[in-house]
């Protein structure tokens, strides 16, 4: 049977976003409805919002918590009455897997195609995007389990595979970065360098794992890392993603010497929106790697859990992390504002119930 829910529809860009009425379906085969308990507000989806053609309508959100009404045919993983995360990560695909199915909704009378979206009320959600959560964990401290830790803690874990001892910087430390700095912690990299340009962030960034800060605005920060690391950082992670940062990273980390050994890794974690330019000898001359991370090559039905177990043990504070609580969907366009002006300092989310 059909359910009426509402959801945040971007009808035009750089305009605030519709609370509308949808209309959702009965699950088909390989689909999860969901009831949605919180939801992150993710700085990405500021891309979206203000592209100068976006795809619109569009329902958006990518990280929340919630928990199961129904589910279609062939679905094994989670059941009726499941509490679960919902990401934009696939939980259990490979390479070679087709692209997953499209959702669908109604909204005004018509019928339109979804992926995953999390700043609604309900959602249809393909199966991949749903992993199940205990009962017993905390649902809003663990909404940004299905972008901000993935992409920070999994870009430490999956994408770079830091060891303890790695040396670690980590250029901005917003909602993403303070989830990298988290990671390597855990991991045991020492020291943690976090970089930014606000105060606030970097003293926030010292209750995460930072060993050391470096605000941006008053000292280079490609100097000072070389300084604290005595020769450059084994890691450097951009989670901004700019023609600033990026160089930074390649430049914040040691050079390799011919005959001993190679140099260090760029992690690119934040979503360039512009061509970068780089120096061409750093790769031969300093033998450096520059890689890509998207949701921290995780494998969510194995690294989630973990997650879990992180945040349960106390080494993974999803809590402290959360600065900012808004009281239902009516409050969104006062969260995007708020992400747009760069007031929050850590993650942001909604509370629907």
């Amino acid at each position: 049977m059909a359910i009426t829910s509402r959801a945040a529809v971007l009808v035009e860009s750089k305009k605030t976003l519709a609370i509308e009425e949808i209309t959702l379906q009965d699950p088909e085969a390989g689909q999860v409805l969901v009831e949605y308990f919180a939801s992150g507000i993710c700085h990405s989806q500021l891309h979206h919002i203000n592209s100068p053609a976006p795809r619109t309508p569009s329902l958006l959100g990518h990280e929340g918590t919630g928990v199961v009404l129904k589910v279609g045919s062939g679905v094994t993983h989670i059941k009726e009455g499941d509490h679960c995360i919902v990401t934009w990560v696939p939980r259990d695909i490979s390479m070679n897997s087709p692209q997953l199915a499209p959702t669908s909704y109604e909204c005004r009378g018509e019928k339109r195609s979804a992926g995953v979206y999390t700043w609604a009320e309900h959602a249809l959600i393909n199966e991949q995007l749903v992993v199940p959560l205990s009962s017993e964990v905390e649902t809003a401290a663990t909404a940004i389990v299905g972008c901000a830790t993935v992409t920070g803690v999994g870009a430490v874990m999956g994408s770079a595979r830091v060891q303890q001892g790695d040396s670690v910087a980590v250029i901005g430390v917003g909602g993403v970065g303070i989830n990298v700095i988290a990671g390597a912690k855990i991991a045991g990299a020492n020291p943690i360098i976090a970089v930014d340009l606000a105060a606030d962030k970097l003293e926030f960034a010292k209750e995460f794992g930072a060993t050391h800060t470096i605000n941006a605005s008053k000292t280079d920060a490609v100097e000072a890392i070389h300084e604290i690391t005595e020769g450059g950082a084994d890691f450097a992670f951009d989670a901004i993603g700019g023609p600033i940062t990026t160089p930074q990273i390649l430049a914040a980390v040691r050079g390799g010497r011919t005959g001993a050994g190679r140099g260090g890794t760029a992690v690119v974690v934040g979503i360039p929106m512009e061509p970068i330019q780089l120096p061409p000898e750093a790769f031969p001359g300093g033998e450096k790697h520059l890689i890509g991370s998207i949701g921290g090559s995780s494998h969510p039905s194995v690294d989630y859990p973990q997650y879990i177990d992180w945040f349960k043990d106390g080494e993974l504070p999803l809590d402290k992390m959360i600065t900012t609580i808004y009281d239902g969907l009516d409050k969104i366009n006062e969260g995007v504002r708020a992400l747009q002006a760069g007031e929050i300092r850590g993650r942001s989310i909604m509370v629907y119930k």
